[in-house]
């Protein structure tokens, strides 16, 4: 059971969740009073070891947020400390307190190296923005990336403790090789999105039902004077998500709209409901929009990303999808649940026998080169420039896989 966004009257906030099938959070009552101090009543499963630990929390937090005197009531199902202050935050927030108070938490995990903008895209695991328990253990499953939504897997009424909860999660748990990515909600509720998670530094964020350049450029803007303000010079990357009939058909002015536009990416159900179409796993109603975003993303030089599979029990359809997902140029699809990552990663790899056929087109221009010859051949065959091109891409990207190992230079390379 969520709480309500707002309480019943003044002075008093709800935040959190409760429930018999509720773990990794608490529900927060929270009633701001003129005096008495902090009367905080703890019902917790972990009390006897962490209960201390806990109160104290809370006392310092509700310090930072100038709140001084409150009844708080708290029943807590394991809730880590980043969603311990998220969850009272929000409640005394509801409550009319510390409105204008910086109350972040400490940050506890290791910053890590700044996102390429080329970087391995094959999955992105999408995280409920107000569901803790779904981001502990998310790097674990090995995505290229996790994201933190703040979009539709959040009712309305969250969007604020689920905002509170991703700022958390970005200073506190360690997505290890993961990239940080988050999906803001359109403007101009984005903008609050942006104003809470943007000084955390993500690597990437995602906007959603974008139909124009001119949102771009607003983000773009936005995120630029929010970095100045915070003093942080790492790179904060865009992936624009076009969700809507307008949106495909301005999707080259769209990629091509700010530097720091790292991919695209399309939402099949918003589409297909936009045309007044069924989503089908054949997807043949979706083939135009698919390769009308592969293209323009290859025109502006960014990459091409595709649309999730929401079936999570099929797993042979989607093999079938992620693989036909490569062929049209896509480099990576989104994920709804962590089993699908294994099947997209071995769906979007090369296999041996292209790497080793890649390896034997980049050797062979390489000896061309070294003997002075304006002419590469392989075997019987020319090998024309475009083909020698298309070997050495798909050799570094094998590469970064993990799928070539070297032994001493390009012609000592072998495929697994």
């Amino acid at each position: 059971m969520t709480s309500k966004s707002v309480a019943g009257r003044a002075g008093r906030g709800e935040a959190g969740r409760r429930g018999p099938d509720v773990r990794s959070d608490l529900f927060v009552s929270l009633e701001v009073r003129g005096s008495g101090g902090i009367d905080l009543q703890l019902d917790s499963r972990v009390d006897l070891y962490y209960g201390e630990s806990i109160r104290s929390q809370v006392r310092d937090l509700l310090m930072r947020l100038g709140v001084s005197h409150a009844r708080v009531e708290i029943e807590d199902t394991g809730g880590l400390p980043f969603t311990i202050d998220a969850r009272v935050e929000t409640a005394a927030r509801r409550a009319g307190a510390g409105k204008n108070k910086d109350a972040r938490p400490e940050r506890t995990a290791p910053i890590p190296p700044p996102s390429p903008k080329e970087r391995l895209r094959r999955s992105r695991l999408y995280l409920p923005g107000n569901e803790p328990k779904f981001m502990l253990n998310a790097a674990l499953h090995g995505p290229d990336g996790v994201i933190l939504d703040l979009e539709d897997s959040v009712h309305p009424a969250e969007k604020d403790a689920a905002r509170l909860l991703v700022r958390n999660a970005l200073r506190c748990i360690d997505f290890y090789c993961a990239e940080r990515m988050v999906r803001i909600n359109p403007f101009p509720l984005g903008e609050q999105d942006l104003q809470a998670i943007v000084p955390e530094t993500p690597d990437l964020i995602l906007i959603p039902k974008v139909e124009h350049p001119d949102q771009i450029r607003q983000v773009d803007a936005r995120v630029t004077e929010l970095l100045r303000a915070a003093g942080e010079t790492r790179p904060v990357w865009l992936m624009p998500i076009l969700e809507s009939a307008l949106g495909i058909e301005r999707a080259f002015e769209i990629a091509g709209a700010s530097e720091r536009i790292a991919a695209l990416t399309l939402g099949l159900e918003d589409y297909t409901a936009d045309l007044g179409v069924v989503k089908t796993v054949e997807g043949t109603e979706s083939f135009y929009a698919r390769t009308r975003v592969v293209v323009a993303a290859k025109a502006a030089g960014v990459q091409a990303i595709d649309s999730v599979f929401g079936d999570v029990g099929d797993m042979e359809g989607l093999t079938r999808w992620a693989v036909r997902s490569r062929q049209l140029g896509f480099e990576g699809m989104g994920c709804v649940h962590p089993r699908q990552i294994e099947v997209i990663h071995k769906a979007y790899a090369p296999s041996a026998e292209e790497i080793e056929k890649a390896l034997r087109i980049e050797a062979a221009f390489e000896e061309a080169e070294a003997k002075g010859l304006g002419v590469v051949s392989l075997g019987s065959k020319m090998i024309d420039p475009p083909v020698v091109l298309r070997a050495r891409r798909l050799v570094q990207r094998a590469r970064v896989m993990g799928l070539v190992r070297a032994t001493v230079g390009t012609k000592g390379e072998k495929a697994p």
